[in-house]
């Protein structure tokens, strides 16, 4: 009976043991030897912008922000430096809800730069985006956060991304600024960033990017699709339902957003459980695309990069330990076992010094790797719990009711209907926002 349950227990392990070694590292080195294999078939094709500047397309450079009063110069000066013809790059702000001195330091020190539309009522970024693109009408739309500086080549790289018809969305580099006194926050984010990119880099060259971060990525402007208002991962989501299209997602490392890291680890960790309750969000609404036959090599990335490290990832990460420890007490190899048991004690070990070392503020890049590991895995869990209140009735972010599915759609066909004067379309978006908020005028 021992001899049945612990190779019951072993199957399990080494289950879990390769979902996790697959998820972290082991997609990465499948995902490269892929690409080379198709790039010795297939060479990538160079393409080039129009030779004259009175050729390039008018692009909006679209900036959410709320009470973002102490970087609105900053993010001003940045904009205003893009290496892209002044007549052809529109600044539009959104500042929906803001109560600071945003809307006040726009309209006075950068008036005639920049293009602001606010309302009074705050219905969140998501909402916010969509009643913003009602009124832009340029074929490119650069959605970029007021927080992130951009390089001064983006918006030419980016344009240049859109040459290949196929691409629907331009994914640019999220960079994450450290600084020598920064703490295990900023550090650990620095590097887990450096890994993503890399695999998003491979991912566009494979096929298509798996989503985009929302510091810096660009959409053809007719296929913006509205989203529900109490969407997490707003950027994730929209990018993904345009691969779904038919449309590929380009990555740009020549274009990138600088912003700092997050301070501390309290401030790291709220962001990560939003990140991860956004994660689990988007892999339901997101569901058609876990259907390999219907999506095909997209279908086998989403499911690698994304879906396994917010769903059963962490928590086959945790159970190896107990489990390790059952194949001992059942009579597993004292040596093997006893060997890859020691090996996760002193993992954890690392990570709990990582820890130690960040509430100390001393900086140890070896040890922030597994800290930040564990601690990212950690949040996979809280992320749940967190999506859960979210959720709940009487919650900003409500579930909404399937008779909403056809309000998207009427608001995805406004931001589209080009005969529709910005007046109009700003109106019946106010209309539709409010029906599926469930709020008066």
């Amino acid at each position: 009976m021992n001899e049945t349950m612990t190779l019951c227990l072993e199957i399990i392990f080494w289950l879990a043991l390769f979902v996790v070694f697959y998820t972290y590292l082991g997609y990465g080195i499948v995902l490269y030897i892929l690409v080379k294999l198709k790039e010795l078939f297939v060479k990538p094709v160079k393409r080039s912008l129009p030779a004259s500047d009175a050729d390039l397309p008018e692009v909006t450079l679209f900036i959410t922000a709320f009470n973002e009063e102490d970087v609105v110069d900053e993010k001003m000066e940045n904009s205003l430096e893009l290496d892209y013809p002044a007549d052809k790059l529109h600044i539009v702000w959104v500042t929906d809800g803001s109560d600071d001195g945003t809307n006040e330091r726009l309209q006075t020190r950068w008036q005639g730069k920049a293009t602001v539309h606010f309302q009074p009522l705050r219905q969140g970024k998501t909402a916010a985006m969509t009643r913003g693109m009602t009124l832009v009408d340029t074929p490119l739309v650069v959605f970029t956060d007021a927080n992130t500086m951009v390089n001064r080549e983006a918006i030419r790289e980016i344009v240049l991304a859109f040459q290949d018809p196929k691409v629907g969305c331009v994914a640019g580099e999220k960079r994450i600024a450290v600084q020598t006194k920064d703490g295990a926050a900023a550090g650990g984010e620095g590097i887990y960033w450096k890994y993503e990119s890399t695999l998003k880099a491979l991912d566009a060259r494979l096929y298509s990017a798996v989503g985009a971060a929302g510091e810096l990525f660009a959409v053809r402007n007719e296929l913006f699709e509205a989203m529900e208002p109490d969407t997490l991962l707003d950027d994730f989501i929209l990018s993904l339902r345009i691969t779904m299209k038919g449309y590929t997602i380009a990555y740009c490392t020549n274009a990138y957003a600088i912003e700092s890291g997050s301070a501390d680890m309290r401030e790291e960790e709220k962001r990560k459980v939003r990140i991860a309750a956004g994660g689990l969000q988007s892999i339901w609404r997101l569901r058609p695309l876990l259907n390999p036959f219907r999506y095909g090599i997209l279908s086998f990335q989403y499911t690698s990069h994304r879906v396994l490290r917010w769903s059963i990832t962490p928590f086959l990460l945790f159970a190896l330990f107990p489990l390790n420890i059952a194949i001992l007490l059942l009579g597993g190899s004292t040596i093997f076992y006893g060997v890859l048991l020691a090996m996760q004690v002193l993992f954890y070990g690392l990570g709990y010094w990582g820890y130690y070392l960040s509430t100390k503020q001393i900086k140890n890049k070896l040890l922030f790797i597994p800290y930040y590991f564990l601690f990212m895995n950690v949040n996979v869990l809280k992320g749940i719990r967190y999506l859960k209140k979210e959720t709940e009735p009487g919650k900003r972010r409500s579930v909404l009711k399937s008779k909403n599915k056809r309000y998207y759609l009427l608001l995805s066909l406004i931001i589209r209907h080009k005969s529709l004067s910005s007046n109009k379309k700003q109106t019946w978006t106010e209309y539709y926002m409010m029906r599926i908020t469930h709020k008066e005028y």
